[in-house]
């Protein structure tokens, strides 16, 4: 038995791999586990707490393999571990996975707690898939792969932090890798043939895991049974050779035969009638139909099926066949039913090998369909009501629009005068508290005005001007180069950009110094703020890399000829910027540090 926060295996407890074990129940919580054996009078009672275990191994599935599941201890904790043996590889596999998430969290948590929360593994255990996906993008991506050698090669950053940041990309790849899913195959059950031994009347159905999957899928009846009767009232092998019975019945469509063993075997009969589950479930389905749509609605307004309406009847005979009717077979039904899960794929992501690991996967994926089905009880009430109002003849009901007043205005001019007067209003409340202006004056008070503030300015000067210097001539400097650069370049090629101007020496190193500076940057910001000696040691690294990239961009700028350096300045200023920005950004934090403590950490 297993839910989302605890998990509950018979299993035995071994000491070794060759001991016979224990046999007991173990219980897991996201805390402990608990070892409790069947036999009172033991001692073999276990409790440990999972922050104890360092990991867990266990053995591959095989004909000739015991499940086992070895939790290893920390090497602080005396012991060396835990080895459960359990009856099937599947619920070896639910306990597995369990562990295994819950080692993950407290994995994370120790890592937070002692390297901070940027601080990497170096030494990170990798998948085979994992890797895969990690040479695939090298592989795939030229600038991706010298970034890689660049830094990781280079001992700036770790294999772990390069990756970190590019984990959008990983998941994305994941994501293509495992989308396609195998659906089921577009035949149908029913066309599955038996083989004919020749010499007696024994025939043999080939059941594969896939078809099995596909009739657990089609048939709920089928699959509820099998929860039902296997293994506590039958084998597996029983189950199916009655499933086969039904289906051989079926096919020579006698349903009087079919009728007389369904009434001589009570699991015979699951097979042969019809599948109540699939009709409730259209019922259903049919109560949430538009009755405009619904052709069956509309069968009352035609009265020729009704009795004694023109159509000869027999009522000895329609009585003598409507007794057998759910003993066969409607292929209308089977195919729509066929179809709609073909459409609907393969839902589960399980091995197709355990038949019973793949009907419990399917019922609790179907419990799970039904509780979101009747999570809202509010939406039914809503669509009903949608329906009603979509049933209404329009024509025949008054508008369920609000009644507007039409606007008119009999002179246009009042319309403009009337926000002129509002526009005016409020910028006479805005002015309300200003201290009043005197706008009428007189010739002489305007000039005595002038006068004085004239002789102010002379004796006191213009102390903060509008506009600095040294700013007005970097501009007009820069937008006189760019007036000029466009004129002389005006209709030769308008998609053309400084980039494509440069030789193709110096734009590839442009391009190859903007990447290292994106990627260096990306990991100096993220260490902030530094909180372990690892991050310190790492921002170190970083400012060290970014500050070899400033005399490789001058000798850039050296190299081209002069009547391009003006637009390779253009190109480089942002990325001399960004740097700048990072050195500030790392003294101020150093003199912060050593005015704490008087020296790194």
């Amino acid at each position: 038995m297993a839910d989302g926060a605890t998990v509950v295996m018979r299993a035995k407890l071994k000491a070794s791999v060759k001991d016979p074990g224990i046999p007991g129940v173990l219980k897991m919580t996201e805390e402990k586990l608990v070892f409790v054996p069947s036999d009172p009078t033991s001692a073999a009672r276990l409790q440990v707490g999972f922050k104890t275990i360092k990991g867990h191994k266990f053995t591959k599935e095989g004909t000739n393999k015991q499940a086992l599941l070895n939790l290893t201890q920390d090497s602080e904790t005396k012991g060396g571990g835990y080895i459960f043996e359990f009856g099937k590889f599947s619920e070896r596999d639910v306990c597995r996975d369990f562990v295994g998430k819950v080692l993950a969290k407290y994995i994370d948590v120790n890592k937070a707690v002692t390297e901070g929360p940027a601080v990497k593994n170096s030494n990170e255990q990798l998948s085979t898939a994992e890797m895969e996906r990690r040479m695939k993008l090298l592989r795939e991506d030229s600038e991706l792969q010298k970034l890689h050698k660049q830094f990781v090669i280079g001992d700036i950053v770790t294999e772990a932090e390069f990756w970190a940041t590019r984990k959008k990309l990983l998941d994305g790849e994941n994501s293509r890798m495992t989308r396609q899913r195998i659906g089921f195959k577009s035949a149908m059950i029913s066309d599955i043939k038996p083989q004919a031994d020749g010499r007696t009347n024994k025939v043999t159905f080939n059941l594969t895991p896939e078809i099995i999957h596909q009739i657990f899928a089609e048939k709920p009846a089928v699959h509820q049974a099998f929860l039902k009767y296997v293994p506590s009232k039958m084998s597996e092998k029983d189950f199916w050779t009655k499933y086969c019975r039904a289906e051989y019945l079926h096919s020579t469509k006698n349903a009087v035969a079919a009728a007389a063993e369904a009434a001589e075997d009570e699991e015979l009969a699951v097979f042969l009638k019809q599948d109540e589950i699939l009709a409730r479930e259209a019922r259903q389905k049919i109560r949430r139909v538009d009755p405009t749509l619904d052709m069956e609605a509309d069968q009352g307004d035609d009265y020729t099926h009704l009795p004694d309406h023109g159509i000869p009847r027999h009522e000895d005979k329609e009585v003598s066949h409507s007794q057998y009717d759910q003993y066969k077979r409607n292929l209308l039904l089977d195919l729509n039913r066929h179809a709609a899960v073909v459409l609907e794929g393969r839902t589960l992501d399980v091995e197709l090998g355990d038949t019973q690991t793949v009907a419990e996967a399917l019922a609790r994926s179907k419990k799970i369909e039904l509780a979101n089905e009747g999570y809202d009880t509010h939406s039914s009430q809503t669509q009903m009501e949608r329906i009603f109002r979509m049933t209404e003849i329009e024509d025949l009901q008054a508008p369920h629009d609000p009644p507007l007043a039409p606007l008119s205005i009999k002179d246009p001019r009042d319309y403009f005068y009337s926000q002129q007067t509002n526009a005016l209003k409020t910028l006479g409340d805005t002015m309300n508290g200003m201290k009043p202006v005197k706008r009428q004056l007189r010739t002489s008070e305007a000039y005595n005005s002038l006068r004085v503030y004239i002789s102010y300015m002379k004796d006191e000067g213009i102390n903060t001007p509008l506009i600095k210097p040294d700013v007005a001539f970097k501009v007009l400097n820069g937008l006189t180069q760019n007036i000029s650069s466009t004129k002389y370049h005006l209709g030769r090629s308008p998609g053309e950009s400084y980039l494509d101007m440069l030789p193709t020496m110096a734009k590839e190193e442009l391009l190859n110094h903007w990447a290292s500076i994106q990627e260096l940057l990306k990991h100096f910001w993220s260490s902030y703020p530094i909180t372990s000696s690892y991050l310190y040691a790492k921002v170190s690294r970083l400012k060290d890399a970014m500050t070899k990239i400033y005399p490789r961009l001058l000798e850039i700028k050296e190299s081209v000829q002069s009547d391009l350096r003006h637009q390779v300045s253009l190109l480089v200023q942002p990325m001399v910027q960004a740097l700048d920005a990072a050195f500030a950004h790392y003294d101020a934090d150093l003199q912060k540090r050593s005015g704490k403590s008087g020296d790194g950490p």
